[in-house]
């Protein structure tokens, strides 16, 4: 069976962009990983209204990407503050591949906004595919790419 005769309705592609691939959200995660934790502080440096923000923020907490950490300051309500769990973590690589991708192609002539370095060396960080057997850096046209044990024919 060949790509084109393969059903696309449970890729995980499709269903982790489902969850994850709007723009908002990868700008709400963008900032989660870079320290911001409260709902104020996303409304402000995203910028998107306080509706599109709560209606994000219950999604990837309901999905356990975030969790809610309620809080409260003196004098003020009890609120949450919004913190990645161990499945946001793992996103890491995908939005710093997207930072790559976006410092090669899409990139202001000044220069990068954010830099991201090894803390040890000072060396840039940058995602890569590799072999697990050999750890050696692939391109596409070295992978083979087969149907898996939930491939099912198109209809």
């Amino acid at each position: 069976m060949n790509w084109l005769e393969m059903s696309t309705e449970n890729c995980t592609v499709q269903r982790t962009l489902d969850l994850v691939g709007e723009k908002w959200t990868l700008l709400i995660l963008r900032d989660a990983f870079n320290g911001v934790r409260r709902f104020d502080d996303f409304h402000r440096h995203v910028g998107l209204s306080e509706a599109v923000l709560a209606g994000r923020l219950r999604k990837l907490v309901e999905a356990g990407v975030l969790a809610a950490v309620p809080y409260q300051e003196r004098g003020s309500r009890t609120r949450n503050e919004y913190r990645l769990t161990g499945k946001g973590r793992d996103l890491w690589p995908v939005l710093v591949a997207l930072r790559q991708w976006g410092e090669s192609y899409v990139a202001d002539p000044e220069g990068p906004v954010l830099e991201v370095r090894h803390s040890e060396c000072d060396a840039p960080v940058r995602v890569v595919v590799e072999c697990s057997c050999e750890h050696v850096a692939l391109t596409p046209t070295e992978v083979t790419v087969r149907p898996g044990p939930a491939a099912r024919p198109y209809a």
